[in-house]
Order: structure tokens, then C-alpha cells, then sequence
């Protein structure tokens, strides 16, 4: 099992920042972790994702250049680092984990979070 509690989130100025925090408990040696996002009335999209050794890096195409993903394994923690921010960014933030990186970019992670609301004001 894989408990994973993301933190970070909040309401931000369009072109601001901020860093959310997805923190890891249980059995994650090997899991590659992932970042999706829900904006209100849409589907669950994905954002990020980095193999459990951070050599596989994958990012969405509306994020590219601005959100960088990373990991510190020994603190059992992903980050997901969020810059120039745009209203279309404000949805809710899920962490996900799962043995695959392509499981993870599919969205079909065997963990979740519970999701940190991200909201960003023009």
C-alpha cells in the first residue's frame, strides 16, 4: 500500500508561483509518481510524471516550459514546481502512484491522492 497526501496548493496571481508537495508513505521504493489535475465541469487531465529514478520525465503539452516535476526518494516526496501561471491552470492537483511511469502517464495509478486546489486569478 501507498498513501500519498499532496500539500502546496492555494490561490495565486496569474503569473505567480507555487510548489506543490506530494508526500509518500508505505511501500514506494520503485514507484514513479505523477501529477493530474480537474478543473471544474472537465475530465481529469494529466500533467506530470517522473520514473522512480528520475530519468523519465514526461510533461503535458499546456505545462512544457513552465512546471517542472521532481522527486527526493529519500524523503519519499515529488514536487511538482509551478511558474507563470494562468488562469486555465486552476483546477484541483492529484498525486498519483503506480510501478510504471507509463501507468502513471495513463492515468490508471493503482494511488491517489486527495487532491490540493490550485486557483489562479487574472
Amino acid at each position: 500500500q501507498v498513501h500519498l497526501v499532496e500539500s502546496g496548493g492555494g490561490l495565486v496571481q496569474a503569473g505567480g508561483s507555487l510548489r506543490l508537495s506530494c508526500a509518500a508513505s508505505g511501500r514506494t521504493f520503485a514507484y514513479a509518481m505523477g501529477w493530474f489535475r480537474q478543473a471544474p465541469g472537465k475530465e481529469r487531465e494529466f500533467v506530470a510524471a517522473i520514473s522512480w529514478g528520475g530519468g523519465s520525465i514526461y510533461y503535458a503539452d499546456p505545462v512544457k516550459g513552465r512546471f517542472t516535476i521532481s522527486r527526493d526518494n529519500a524523503k519519499n516526496t515529488v514536487y511538482l514546481q509551478m511558474n507563470n501561471l494562468k488562469p486555465e491552470d486552476t483546477a484541483v492537483y492529484y498525486c498519483n502512484a503506480a510501478l510504471s511511469p507509463g501507468t502513471v502517464v495513463g492515468g490508471e495509478a493503482d494511488y491517489w491522492g486527495q487532491g490540493t486546489q490550485v486557483t489562479v486569478s487574472s
